[in-house]
């Protein structure tokens, strides 16, 4: 069965840093693209950043640009989500996500449980 596991989320000061990361397995998806949102307390989760099948294009979110980094390992199965500079707006459980194709723009197929990601000041 699919599984799509986020690891890398805790507690970090404000200015610091984190990387998180996805593990896929079940079946390949160097074919879709794939992305990481969050979602805040008492808000809609939200798209934050987002990598096509060949990382050929990617996705930021204005708040986030030029503080993260996506990328992926098609080999490895795998996508990562630097974040530097963190605030306290970055606070949230952030979600990896498989897209139906190859592009990040259309609904996604698969969703991981989330990882906790704390800034405090």
């Amino acid at each position: 069965q699919v599984q799509l596991v986020e690891s890398g989320g805790g507690l970090v000061q404000a200015g610091g840093s984190l990387r998180l990361s996805c593990a896929a397995s079940g079946r390949s998806f160097s074919r879709n693209a794939m992305g990481w949102f969050r979602q805040a307390p008492g808000k809609e989760r939200e798209s934050v950043a987002a990598i096509s099948w060949n990382a050929g294009s990617v996705y930021y979110a204005d708040d986030v640009k030029g503080r993260f980094t996506i990328s992926r390992d098609n080999d490895k199965g795998t996508m990562d989500l630097q974040m530097n500079n963190l605030n306290e707006e970055d606070t949230a459980v952030y979600y990896c996500a498989v897209y139906y194709s190859g592009s990040y723009y259309g609904p996604q197929e698969y969703w991981g449980q989330g990882t906790q990601v704390t800034v405090s000041s």
